[in-house]
């Protein structure tokens, strides 16, 4: 459960394990993509999702943290989400998946935003104080970066001028 919750150790490097999750979904991510596209990481988020609320269903159960810091595959799961646009915009425009790198950033940098402010629904899911919560707040996280990722790209190609 330990290898899934911590992305195969991931979570415990040091400072500030979360974004080295998140740094660590994105290679996973971008070889996922050449492998099959965005429906494979679509699919591999789906089961890094229910597999690592399995496993940090069975971590909490054990401890008195409700979200150890070492638990990174929530933030995996969530930095997937936010390349969800580029990786999609890529397929649509038929472009090597690199070549959309300013997506990759703006995810990036979002996802970190919103899943470290903890804004609105973010928070609140956060709060819930269980493994579901510890999962959604960064599935959340995820979408909000993916939305503003999506506005970003219309602003910058002139399409929401």
């Amino acid at each position: 459960m330990k290898l899934i919750a911590s992305f195969f150790g991931v979570g415990y490097l040091r400072p500030a394990p979360g974004t080295w999750g998140s740094l660590a979904a994105l290679p996973v991510g971008y070889v996922l993509l050449l492998a099959g596209g965005f429906w494979l990481l679509l699919g591999a988020t789906l089961i890094a999702f229910v597999a690592g609320l399995i496993a940090t269903k069975a971590i909490i159960a054990t401890g008195d943290d409700h979200d150890p810091s070492w638990i990174v595959i929530d933030e995996v799961v969530g930095q997937w989400i936010a390349l969800f646009p580029v990786a999609y915009g890529a397929a649509m425009m038929g472009v090597e998946y690199w070549q959309l790198y300013p997506g990759w950033i703006a995810g990036f940098a979002l996802f970190r935003l919103f899943d470290i402010r903890k804004p609105w629904l973010v928070g609140m899911a956060d709060r819930r104080g269980d493994a579901l919560g510890v999962m959604l707040d960064d599935v959340i996280a995820g979408v909000f970066a993916a939305v503003v990722t999506i506005v970003l790209a219309g602003i910058a190609h002139g399409v929401l001028m």
